[in-house]
């Protein structure tokens, strides 16, 4: 059995016991971020955090992403969501079009989809060789490793829900004509490919999961479980990472 089999997709939450725990969450992260920042009594800039959000389509990323930034000011974060790569960006290795959002020392970044869709994506699709995505494993854990020794936390989520619960999100999005934008075409074809999007997940997991940037599996099935889950673990991430963190640049960079 998989690590998605283990997901315990029952989990819930009552809302007087999410509305609670999300409040508190949200305060929490808030005084963290001022403090990474150094806009509390610290000056001094902690580490940067980079989130990475994953997940099956309709898994709830959107919503989660939604109450972790609710509570900041919108000049302490940015979001950058990535869907297929333009001709210029494919012309360049499948990493260079991460580069440029990774946030610095103090900074704060949420990514919608990653450099996770060439083992993904790309991978069932055939937009990459057989070589490339099994190439890119070792190319993606050398790439956290480098980004977390230099100063960046990174917090990884995969959201999973089941086939019935996404299909039923997938009908409500059609009959809503404010929402429908966000079902494609390519969304339903996704769902005849489940057995091989569940086999490219579970060799994502197994072969990018390591003690830098591990992985977090949530249950998307109950959209108030998820949010609160993942704002509770990026709290916990975060202040493992501050707890840990040696600036790598110094009071003085050492030019003259």
């Amino acid at each position: 059995m998989g690590r998605l089999d283990n997901i315990d997709l029952t989990a819930q939450l009552h809302k007087e016991e999410y509305e609670e725990r999300l409040y508190a969450a949200q305060r929490k992260l808030l005084a963290l971020r001022l403090d990474l920042g150094g806009l509390l009594e610290d000056p001094e800039l902690g580490p940067g955090v980079l989130v990475v959000m994953e997940g099956s389509d309709a898994g709830g990323k959107g919503g989660a992403i939604k109450r972790i930034v609710e509570p900041l000011d919108p000049r302490h974060y940015r979001v950058s969501a990535f869907s297929k790569p333009t001709f210029d960006e494919k012309r360049k290795h499948f990493l260079w079009r991460f580069w440029k959002e990774v946030p610095g020392l103090g900074g704060f970044a949420l990514f919608d989809r990653s450099w996770y869709g060439r083992v993904l994506v790309e991978r069932v699709e055939g937009y990459a060789t057989k070589h490339q995505w099994k190439r890119a494993f070792d190319e993606i854990v050398q790439f956290e490793r480098n980004l977390v020794l230099e100063g960046v936390i990174i917090v990884k989520f995969w959201i999973q829900i089941s086939p019935d619960e996404q299909l039923r999100r997938f009908e409500n999005r059609q009959n809503d004509p404010l929402r429908r934008w966000k079902l494609t075409d390519e969304d339903w074809r996704n769902r005849d490919k489940i057995d091989l999007y569940n086999d490219a997940v579970e060799d994502m997991l197994d072969k990018t999961d390591h003690a830098l940037a591990p992985w977090h599996v949530v249950s998307g099935e109950q959209k108030r479980w998820a949010r609160v889950q993942i704002l509770e673990t990026l709290i916990a991430r975060i202040e493992e990472g501050v707890a840990s963190f040696e600036n790598p640049v110094g009071d003085d960079d050492g030019w003259a």
